[in-house]
């Protein structure tokens, strides 16, 4: 679940009911102008055996649409999609806003992990229809969109928040210390989550995260800090190539109490760009879980920083 901590929210738009739904599995299914006038429908939340498809395991999708005219622009949303058993990839009006768990060949179930993703706004279309197709993939057992409250969700505007960071980030194991230099080495990955639970099942060692942001304008020119959560293990983080901060108390695995602390690391204004910024967070984890985990993801300034941990 990428819902952080503490933040409140309530729906706005009721999701349950009829879907259109279809087995198999072609990616212009994603696409908002795709016609599945010809599709079944099925009540959602439910698990597909339970609406006529017994005994299926393989791919299939959903989709949906609802009435942007209902939101307002200067709110922040949420796609709340309940359980999905077990893996799922959700697109809104074309474009890719969430997934969990990993789709084969490389699959990881996240049957147990509520659905709650970022929904940007520059994708929203305030005036009229908007579409959302999920993909699907189930395993064994029950499949499907299975059970919980499915809406659009207003959260409480954090207006201490200048960018939200959690979402959709590239990322890459590597063995060495550097970057990845080619983008085919670059996967996708949500932030905040563990990367056991994106398909990367037992790994520990070296891995790189990057995410891209745009500065907004009116940003007084008042000392601003990055939060980056809570990472298992270690990290250093990287802004516009230059380091900017880093967490390592240097105990071994099992003793160490790195990774339940959250990260706060000041940013230089001379670091920072008016146009395009690129973010880089190199990861150690020693065992067990490992990645940005959890916490507060995004950029503060230091007034807003202080009323986010002390509200």
């Amino acid at each position: 679940m990428l819902l952080l901590p503490g933040l409140a929210m309530s729906q706005v738009i009721d999701l349950r009911g009829q879907w259109k739904f279809h087995i198999d599995d072609k990616p212009d299914w994603a696409n908002a102008n795709f016609d599945d006038s010809k599709w079944e429908n099925i009540f959602t939340p439910s698990a597909w055996e339970d609406e006529g498809f017994h005994g299926y395991d393989g791919f299939a999708w959903y989709r949906t649409k609802f009435n942007g005219s209902k939101l307002d622009k200067n709110e922040i949303y949420y796609l709340g999609l309940g359980y999905i058993d077990d893996c799922d990839e959700v697109f809104v009006n074309g474009v890719l806003v969430g997934f969990s768990g990993a789709m084969p060949p490389k699959y990881k179930t996240a049957y147990n992990l509520e659905r709650k993703y970022p929904l940007p706004a520059d994708l929203i279309n305030y005036s009229g229809e908007n579409t959302i197709a999920i993909r699907v993939f189930d395993a064994t057992l029950a499949g499907g969109i299975i059970d919980g409250r499915l809406g659009i969700y207003k959260a409480k505007r954090n207006k201490d928040m200048i960018v939200d960071l959690t979402g959709i980030w590239s990322f890459a194991t590597t063995r060495q210390f550097s970057a990845p230099n080619k983008d085919t080495e670059w996967k996708r990955i949500m932030v905040p989550s563990a990367w056991e639970y994106q398909g990367y099942t037992k790994y520990d060692g070296y891995a790189w995260y990057q995410k891209t942001f745009t500065l907004p304008e009116n940003v007084s020119g008042e000392s601003l800090v990055l939060l980056l959560g809570m990472i298992d293990d270690f990290d250093k983080a990287y802004l516009n190539g230059e380091l900017i901060g880093s967490t390592n108390d240097h105990r071994g695995f099992g003793h160490s109490q790195s990774y339940s602390t959250q990260r706060v690391y000041n940013i230089p204004r001379s670091v920072l760009k008016k146009g395009t910024n690129t973010l880089q967070v190199f990861v150690d984890d020693m065992g067990g879980f490992g990645g940005i985990y959890g916490g507060v993801i995004g950029i503060a300034t230091q007034q807003g920083y202080r009323r986010i941990i002390n509200p």
